[in-house]
């Protein structure tokens, strides 16, 4: 079966050069739809093919892979071995992963899934190597029916929900970490799932259902798609269609209806990847037509200056202020780990799909400002959840030990990696703007790309080519939407005169020789964003791609002060990054992501 969905995906795509650079390990994949042009236009990289080198991107993708290297592995299995009676070693977990807990076992496929990305990024034995135990002591839990749920009791444990994330983890061990015996345990555990699946997707508050509303079985989708592709077994497409949440939020979404209002953000937006799944297996346009509409729609009436949604993790009826009512109603704006990946991964599939550079802007301003921005896990299971635009906030842990954000954490960490750069039959598209180094091949010859840059403390940045022989071939290079005066690119210290209008790819084609540059300067500016249209005065300060946030701040000031050419000047930048001072008043402004213990404030109120 690998070798028929290899070759018809070859016929599809024939004539573009090192198409194993193009998915993991090599694999393609079949198309249910009918032999059209390809779905998509860009293609990922593999994690291992990019290389971050510094920056605070790397530094958390460092901090955050050095935790999950620490989990006890006997801690994680414990309940699952109690149920499956074998010894169990090891504490308790405690909070949401306990048999007592909210739900139990919950993120452990995810922290599969997490340590196998961050394996195939590094290269870390370690990292390989633990992925691979903790799959095999899953695998001797199973039941010989397949039972593969920590409690005897599937009602309590969200059996879709913990099934999706056993899919993911065990099908990234064995993309990611080489993990052999990951799909048969995927095939048993399966065989024992499906007894406790719903018939259909049913939507949560607009569907009853049998194991409660929390149980999302409107985002298994996705990874049952996944499933399919890496295997071939017509079981898992069949279940991927089955989980579509067509009827209440496809169909609707693809025809332009905003049907997001009360929904749960989180894994609403999470479901929409299953959508991007379909699309790319099936063919569908509705699908497509669902993703780029919603897109539009969570950026135009539900986003907050960070690119974050959801107040109390719910969407919000547009155009009523509610936004600007959040500020004072709740801490709980937006659901950060859990949130960034699913908006993460959703720009990803809509760059593949479309090639604009909208969805990259997009993806880099919920990077910087919410998930970059998170607390460290503190190593006793407590973690970032919420990111907080009340007045005078702090960041903070969540109150119980272990809740969903530890799953995602990894996992959105991991894909700093894959959300850099693209691959296309012409050339290669730089998206992210961080210092790195990604790996390819153009007929047939190695090639080596190098950014150094202090973004997004500077506004410039350097892109070099390592490249044993000249060959042809575009560096496309993404131009933000935030941009109020024009970007400047040069190429070996000439001006490279290609248009680089904002929201767009600057498209530089010429014959690459060893050691040729790029240099790339995107200037900055201060900008004024108003929360909705209800609450014009309440602004969030942005600078190029960074929400700033004021330190123990006034809450209402003059709005002369927010004048980017006489009330802010730029006093210090520190190892901490970039600072701006009032010039009246005692009044500092810094980048979301690099608060610490201090008090904050997003939104200014305008006096």
């Amino acid at each position: 079966m690998a070798n028929k969905l290899t070759f018809s995906r070859r016929q599809l795509l024939q004539g573009m050069a090192s198409i194993a650079a193009l998915t993991p390990r090599g694999r393609v994949f079949a198309s249910e739809g009918p032999a059209t042009a390809p779905r998509e236009r860009l293609f990922p990289f593999r994690y291992s093919d990019v290389k971050l080198t510094g920056g605070p991107l790397k530094a958390q993708f460092d901090r955050v892979h050095a935790s999950y290297l620490t989990l006890n592995e006997d801690s994680l299995l414990k309940e699952l071995r109690i149920r499956a009676g074998i010894p169990a070693p090891g504490e308790y977990m405690g909070g949401w992963y306990d048999r007592d807990g909210f739900a139990p076992g919950h993120c452990f496929g995810q922290f599969i899934s997490g340590l196998a990305r961050f394996a195939n990024a590094t290269g870390d034995e370690p990292t390989r190597a633990k992925t691979q135990r903790l799959v095999e002591g899953f695998a001797a839990t199973i039941a010989q029916d397949g039972y593969c749920y920590p409690s005897q009791k599937a009602s309590t444990n969200f059996p879709a929900y913990n099934y999706d994330k056993y899919v993911v983890g065990l099908l990234d061990a064995y993309e990611f970490a080489g993990v052999a015996s990951a799909l048969p345990t995927l095939a048993h555990a399966t065989q024992g799932a499906l007894r406790y699946m719903p018939p259909r997707a049913l939507d949560r508050y607009h569907d009853p259902h049998p194991q409660g509303a929390d149980d999302e079985s409107y985002t298994l989708g996705e990874n049952c798609f996944y499933a399919y592709e890496v295997t071939g077994e017509k079981q898992y497409l069949e279940m991927a269609k089955k989980f579509l949440l067509n009827v209440t939020y496809f169909d609707p979404l693809s025809r332009g209806e905003n049907v997001l209002p009360g929904r749960h953000a989180y894994s609403h937006c999470n479901a929409l990847s299953s959508a991007a799944r379909a699309y790319l297996v099936l063919g569908d346009p509705k699908y497509l037509d669902t993703i780029r509409n919603a897109w539009d729609m969570i950026e135009t009436t539900q986003q907050f200056a960070s690119g974050g949604w959801g107040p109390n993790e719910e969407f919000v009826e547009p155009h009523k202020g509610k936004l600007g009512e959040s500020l004072i109603g709740t801490h709980k704006h937006f659901e950060t780990p859990c949130g960034s990946y699913a908006h993460l991964k959703l720009a990803r599939y809509l760059l593949r799909f479309t090639g604009e550079a909208c969805y990259g802007d997009g993806l880099e301003r919920v990077l910087y400002n919410t998930v970059l921005g998170a607390k460290d896990p503190d190593g006793d299971g407590r973690f970032f959840y919420y990111s907080d635009y009340h007045a005078t906030a702090q960041k903070r842990y969540y109150p119980e030990k272990w809740p969903c954000c530890a799953g995602t954490l990894p996992q959105v960490v991991a894909d700093y990696m894959i959300s850099a750069y693209f691959r296309s039959p012409d050339g290669i598209y730089v998206n992210l703007f961080v210092p790195s180094e990604v790996s390819w091949k153009i007929a047939d010859q190695p090639v080596r790309l190098i950014q150094t840059t202090n973004y997004p403390e500077s506004e410039s940045t350097e892109l070099r080519l390592e490249i044993p022989a000249p060959a042809e071939f575009t560096v496309f290079v993404r131009i933000p939407g935030w941009l109020q005066s024009p970007a400047q690119i040069s190429v070996n210290g000439k001006d490279a005169s290609v248009a680089a209008e904002p929201r767009s790819f600057a498209v530089i084609r010429r014959v690459w020789r060893n050691n040729d540059t790029i240099q790339v300067t995107l200037p900055f500016s201060l900008r004024k964003q108003p929360i909705d249209e209800r609450h014009p005065n309440l602004v969030a300060l942005t600078r190029g791609p960074l929400l700033l946030v004021a330190l123990d701040p006034q809450l209402k000031i003059d709005s002369n002060q927010l004048n980017a050419h006489g009330g802010l000047t730029a006093n210090s930048r520190t190892g901490q990054g970039l600072q701006l001072k009032a010039v009246h008043e005692d009044l500092r402004f810094v980048p979301f992501y690099i608060v610490g213990e201090q008090s904050y404030t997003t939104y200014l109120d305008l006096a």
